[in-house]
This record gives C-alpha cells, sequence and structure tokens, in this order.
C-alpha cells in the first residue's frame, strides 16, 4: 500500500514539476499541444547561422522576421550558411507535419530544428522562439526543448473598432504585432458605423470629405442624463495607400486582414455623404451619439450600384478571402415606412422587411462572389434565409452560431458574453472607471470559453472555425485605452483558439502569463493587470 502511495504521489509530483518547469522557463502563450522540457539552452550570439532547405518567398518573410526579431532584442545579425552542425537555426520541411499552421521544434545546445509543413507553420515556431528568448545586447538564450504544436481552430481573431475612434497606422501596425505574438491569424477591422466612414473611397470622395467627420461626440455613458456633449469636430480616415500597406505589414506576420463595410443598417456616416440612397427624402449628419440609429440604406438599384463600386475598391486593397459586410442591428422601421420597400417586398414576393434583408446581403453577396469573395456577417444575416457561402459570426450569445452550424454554415464564435473586450474587466473597474459598454467580463470568463457548444454533433462542429474577440470603441478614445482593453484578456483568447481542451488549464495559463507579460512591459504595451495574480 505505501509503495502504491509513493508511486502515485512520485507521478503527482512529476507532473506538477513538468507544469511548473514550462511555466518558469517555457512561458509560451498559447500552451503548445506538447512540450518536453530539456536540459541546456542554445544561445544565438555573432557566429549564429541561418539554413533552409528552400527559401520560398514565403519562407524568406519567416526568415526576415526572426532576423530582425534577433536584431532588435540583442542588435545581432544571423548569418546565411549552406552547411553547419553546430550554432546553428535550420528550417526544413516536413512530412509529417500535418497542419498547415503546425510545427516541430527541436532546442539542443547545438542547434534548433523548425520543422514545418507550410511557411506559416515556420512563422508559428518563430513566434514561440521568441517568447522563449531571454537577451541582452550581445547574446540571446533558449531553453533547451522538444515542441510539436498545431492549433485548434483555423480561425482565431480579433476586432478593433475604427469608426467610433479612429487610430493611427503606426498603432495599427503595433496593434497587429501583439496579436502576431500570440499566434492570432485575423485581424477584423471595423471601418464604418453611423459615427464615422474611415475607409478612401476614390470613385465617392464625399464618404471620407463628409463621412469620416462629426461636429461633435457625446461625453459620458450612452445612458447619462442630461445628455452632454464636447462641442470638438472629430474624424480621420485611411487612404488606401495607408491600408495596403497595413495589409502588407499584417502578410509578413501572416495575419489576414478582413475589412468590414456594415450595411445596410449602421449607415448614418454614409448617408449623410450620399443622402439619395436613403428611404426618405431629407439629409442626414454623422451620428454624434451612440446605440442602434434607425437609418438604413434604402434596397434600390442605385443602392447596390453604389455598393459595386465601393466594394470593387475594397476587394483591390484587401486581398483574402472574406469580406465581412455587417448586417447587424438593422432596425426595419424605415422600411415598413418606404412606399418603395412595401412595393419592392409585394414585387418580389417576399414576407416581410426580414426577408428583404435577406434579398439585400443575397444582391451583396452575388456580385462578392463574382470577384472570388466570400462573405462574413453578423448573426442577424440568418435572419430570412440565407446563402450556404456566407459565414456566421455569432455574437448575440451562440443562438446564431449553433443555428448557422445545423443549417450548414461556416461560424466564427464571438458570444458578447465571452469575446467582448470592450466590457469591464471586473467590478471594481466597473466602480473606477464610469464608462464602459456592458458588464464584468474577467480574464478566467475569458479563458473559460469552449468554442464548440455541447449541442453541437460532431459533423455540425466540424463547420465552428474558430473563436474571436471584438473591441468596440464607442468609450475607448486613445491606443493606451485600446491596448488596456484588449491586453492580456486576447492572450487568454488566443489560447482558447489554438490550445486543445485537455491542455488548457487556467492557474498553468496565470503562471505563465505572468512571465510573459515582460514582453508587453517591454513594448511599453498599457496592458491590464487586474487578476493576474493567482
Amino acid at each position: 500500500m505505501k509503495k502504491i502511495i509513493s508511486i502515485t504521489l512520485a507521478v503527482f509530483l512529476g507532473i506538477h514539476f513538468v507544469h511548473a518547469v514550462e511555466d518558469v522557463r517555457y512561458p509560451i502563450i498559447p500552451r503548445p499541444v506538447k512540450l518536453i522540457p530539456k536540459v541546456g539552452e542554445f544561445v544565438i550570439n555573432a557566429n549564429t547561422k541561418i539554413l533552409s532547405d528552400k527559401k520560398t518567398i514565403e519562407l524568406k518573410k519567416v526568415i526576415d522576421f526572426l532576423e530582425e526579431a534577433v536584431t532588435v532584442s540583442s542588435h545581432l545579425r544571423l548569418l546565411d550558411a549552406s552547411s553547419g552542425n553546430t550554432g546553428v537555426i535550420v528550417f526544413e520541411t516536413d512530412a509529417g507535419v500535418e497542419n498547415e499552421e503546425g510545427y516541430k521544434l527541436s532546442i539542443s545546445e547545438q542547434r534548433i530544428v523548425v520543422k514545418y509543413k507550410t511557411a506559416r507553420g515556420a512563422f508559428m515556431a518563430v513566434q514561440t522562439l521568441r517568447q522563449l528568448f531571454t537577451s541582452n545586447d550581445k547574446v540571446i538564450v533558449i531553453p533547451a526543448a522538444e515542441i510539436e504544436d498545431y492549433p485548434r481552430f483555423v480561425h482565431r481573431g480579433v476586432m478593433l473598432d475604427v469608426a467610433r475612434h479612429y487610430f493611427p497606422v503606426d498603432f495599427i501596425k503595433k496593434y497587429i504585432d501583439l496579436l502576431s505574438y500570440y499566434k492570432i491569424n485575423t485581424f477584423h477591422i471595423h471601418l464604418n458605423d453611423d459615427q464615422g466612414w474611415r475607409i478612401e473611397i476614390k470613385k465617392y470622395p464625399k464618404l471620407q470629405e463628409i463621412g469620416a467627420w462629426r461636429k461633435e461626440t457625446r461625453v459620458g455613458h450612452r445612458n447619462d442624463k442630461p445628455e452632454i456633449y464636447d462641442g470638438k469636430r472629430y474624424g480621420g480616415y485611411y487612404t488606401q495607400e495607408e491600408l495596403k500597406d497595413i495589409v502588407a505589414y499584417a502578410d509578413a506576420r501572416f495575419i489576414t486582414v478582413v475589412p468590414e463595410i456594415d450595411i445596410p443598417g449602421h449607415a448614418q456616416a454614409l448617408l449623410a455623404a450620399y443622402p439619395q440612397l436613403g428611404c426618405q427624402d431629407t439629409t442626414y449628419e454623422v451620428s454624434t451619439d451612440w446605440g442602434v440609429h434607425k437609418e438604413i440604406l434604402c434596397p434600390k438599384e442605385e443602392t447596390f450600384q453604389f455598393l459595386e463600386d465601393v466594394f470593387d475598391e475594397v476587394i483591390t486593397i484587401f486581398p483574402g478571402k472574406y469580406i465581412h459586410i455587417g448586417g447587424d442591428e438593422v432596425p426595419k422601421d424605415r422600411w415598413k415606412e418606404s412606399v418603395f420597400c412595401q412595393q419592392l417586398i409585394k414585387q418580389l414576393n417576399l414576407k416581410d422587411e426580414h426577408e428583404l434583408q435577406s434579398y439585400f446581403i443575397r444582391r451583396v453577396e452575388k456580385f462578392l462572389n463574382s470577384k472570388g469573395k466570400s462573405i462574413i456577417g453578423w448573426d442577424e444575416i440568418l435572419e430570412g434565409g440565407l446563402t450556404h457561402n456566407a459565414t456566421v459570426m455569432s455574437w448575440r450569445g451562440e443562438k446564431g452560431g449553433i443555428a448557422a452550424a445545423k443549417l450548414g454554415h461556416n461560424v466564427i464564435m464571438s458570444p458578447n458574453t465571452f469575446m467582448y473586450l470592450d466590457y469591464y474587466q471586473t467590478t471594481e473597474q466597473r466602480r473606477r472607471e464610469s464608462v464602459a459598454n456592458g458588464r464584468a467580463l474577467p480574464i478566467d470568463k475569458v479563458y473559460s470559453y469552449n468554442p464548440v457548444p455541447d449541442s453541437l454533433s460532431t459533423e455540425e462542429a466540424k463547420y465552428i472555425l474558430g473563436p474571436q474577440a471584438n473591441l468596440w470603441t464607442e468609450y475607448i478614445k486613445t491606443p493606451e485605452r485600446v491596448e488596456l482593453m484588449t491586453f492580456p484578456r486576447a492572450c487568454a483568447m488566443a489560447e482558447v483558439g489554438w490550445t486543445a481542451l485537455v491542455r488548457k488549464d487556467y492557474n498553468d495559463f496565470l503562471n505563465r502569463l505572468n512571465t510573459n507579460v515582460k514582453y508587453l512591459e517591454k513594448q511599453k504595451v498599457n496592458f491590464a493587470k487586474y487578476n493576474l495574480q493567482q
């Protein structure tokens, strides 16, 4: 009996020791599929070389990125070489790596070997190496280990709303850098809303000349009475060249940028520029307040031609597969009041305004499909029916995502109850800070999320592409505030999207995070320190 107890205790202590070693020496986020600690470390110094079996354009991006990371960390420069067994970092393809983003990483005192199927996987290995860097001006030290890794989900995204508040290009690049560090592979940029239009469209210059600017902004919470405004003109937009630069920057970090042009609702800034696209014979102004607005686009031929022209330009900027077309929070009041809309409903033999919205979405989707693009929409696009090509982003809880998966639609799970980063981070924060959205969403709740609902069958679960965290910016005016609300909760989301359920452990995550955030400190990130200690 004593022997059994001893063995059990030894096994327990062994597991605990391995976890402790991972926490201290290997503070990797998200946690890898398999990590075997080894004695010793690899030292990058002035003589360290890089070997690769084939330098494709994509792999060159990875190697260039690693070389820059080494230089930034230690002022060293890696050397190119064609052979060598000691003091080398080797990149080689491996048929045994099946996942597009998967990799195997062998770190010994003599060499580092990165094995991968695609350059994307090699890049994920490099990000793991970066998280293991301990550096000074002369050397970088990396602890020895054997790591095998691949993500649980293909989509791991973060959305930033630049419509309510505009953020400079340099900050957007910094934000992309930070997301990439945690193996987040999708940056969703919300480019328009009632309060602003943020993308240059050359054929329709009033969008940026008028739609990008509001005369003032409401101060305080949307529910505060009396209403108070700051009296200051506010706005800004990104030129097409700036957005192309952002896309290229993200691409070098293997992040896909998904643009969102939100239609047919959230269109007041658009209508301020081109009022003829509304259902009323009136003028509009860019909204100075938050919340859901009644002003929406009218589904007439002029509107569809306008949108096709806009998307033609959007497509030239964003080469990725997806265009997000919004579709959320579309009040039907103006359509109900419109003689044209009511006649169109009868003409098309539609049941109601919900099916009219479906008609609107299908028209836009058909055009984008003809250009080789697929659409993503918020879960409201399910109302009235939807084509199977559309991907549903479920934000009003999981109900829309579950329904979409059961219908055979791809789904991105983004429920506000787990994935909305504009929510308070603690109840204490709510007492100290009077203005934010929603309820408290602490980091442990973000971490607890499982994007695959229990109600889905194994076959239906295959339609879940992964999770996404969203940051709406009604009450977020500065880059520093964006950082505070995003990090480290985005680190928790990254682990939700990457790490297998059996490998998730919140206390272990916190231990790794408390070491990992030293990187955020070095990058002068204004991250939140709530609940970081166990």
